[in-house]
């Protein structure tokens, strides 16, 4: 009997190299496959190409696996990154994982890998695979402070039914603890954070190099204007660091300390933004979430008054809602506590208990 050929997406990274160890280790046949999504010379970029690729290469001649690169540059660039740019003119705060999930990594990844005879694609992600209702779904993975499914919330039963996530059953220490016990030279290697074509250099100066950042008014929630912004591009609701202004005489507390400033609002016709001095300020909580451009796993939505649990950014405590309207690719969810700095453009995730129902892209808020 032939073995089952999995091709892992090999990062250079702990995670995914720790993947392919342990599918080595269950028999399968591995070949590992390295991404290559962005281009090393475009303007701005920091993203470590070369480096995370000779470390995956290193890994694989320790495991004793082919690591193979493959350039998706231009998928990327049209499917993710442009659509990341046109999402940010709109004065909405897009994430480029969920995208690069649904359309690189379980799309033109998982194509290229069955023309190599995959049978089935591995992935680093923690994340738990489920079948329920007839239907492949994400649930909760054992580490929950991992918790990936968020990123991971759009893709179908289908593309679920061709992938492994080996991680599902550990913690990222046991992961860490697994690769130094077979000496892979990833095993101390930090975590990639932030969005990974801006590398590590500050948001703004990344983006403004690739849009226009038309300067405005900063406003108090009264509607005085308190100082300039960069560009509406520039920020996010919630965001504290970054906006630049200083304390003010009138708004001192009583031991002349100076509270700081939070983004609260967008408001593109007149390019202003709101900011207010209270991390938990009315302006910033929301109760009522609609989302748009739903993806349902199974093949039909919740239905209203349906309770579940729900979350409107990542590495956030998941929060009890109940549906309150669902029509066309539409759904508004009431949350029994107010939510804090609900972002447009941001994915709301429902979830029934463990399992992941879909999301879709938050359209509006009260």
């Amino acid at each position: 009997m032939n073995k089952k050929k999995v091709v892992v997406g090999m990062s250079g990274g702990v995670d995914s190299s720790v993947t392919a160890l342990l599918l080595k280790q269950q028999g399968y046949e591995v070949q590992g496959l390295f991404m290559r999504n962005w281009e090393y010379g475009i303007e701005g970029s920091q993203c470590p190409n070369r480096i995370e690729f000779e470390d995956a290469k290193k890994v694989g001649k320790i495991l004793g696996i082919e690591v193979k690169g493959i350039d998706f540059v231009q998928e990327y660039r049209t499917k993710v990154f442009d659509v990341f740019l046109e999402g940010l003119k709109k004065g909405l705060t897009p994430n480029p994982d969920i995208l690069c999930n649904r359309e690189i990594k379980f799309n033109v990844f998982l194509n290229e890998a069955k023309k190599m005879g995959a049978d089935t694609i591995a992935m680093g992600h923690y994340a738990k695979i489920d079948v329920y209702n007839n239907h492949h779904v994400l649930s909760t993975p054992k580490d929950d402070t991992k918790d990936q499914t968020y990123f991971l919330h759009a893709l179908t039963s289908t593309q679920l039914s061709h992938a492994l996530f080996p991680l599902a059953d550990l913690t990222k220490k046991e992961v860490r603890e697994i690769a130094k016990e077979h000496n892979l030279p990833v095993s101390d290697k930090k975590d990639s954070t932030g969005i990974c074509f801006i590398g590590k250099q500050k948001f703004d100066e990344f983006i403004t190099q690739h849009l226009k950042a038309i300067p405005g008014d900063f406003i108090d929630e009264e509607g005085k204007i308190i100082g300039k912004h960069k560009g509406l591009i520039c920020y996010t609701l919630g965001q504290r660091k970054g906006i630049g202004i200083g304390g003010m005489k009138e708004t001192e507390t009583a031991n002349n300390t100076h509270n700081p400033w939070y983004v609260a609002k967008k408001d593109l016709a007149n390019n202003t933004l709101t900011i207010v001095q209270d991390t938990n300020h009315p302006l910033l909580m929301n109760q009522n979430v609609e989302a748009s451009h739903m993806h349902w796993v199974l093949d039909e939505p919740p239905k209203i008054g349906d309770k579940l649990m729900a979350q409107v950014r990542y590495r956030q405590q998941k929060q009890a809602c109940t549906v309150t309207q669902v029509n066309d690719d539409k759904v508004l969810v009431k949350f029994d506590k107010p939510q804090r700095a609900v972002t447009s453009g941001q994915s709301l995730v429902l979830y029934d208990g463990l399992y992941c129902l879909g999301g879709g892209f938050i359209s509006d808020y009260s």
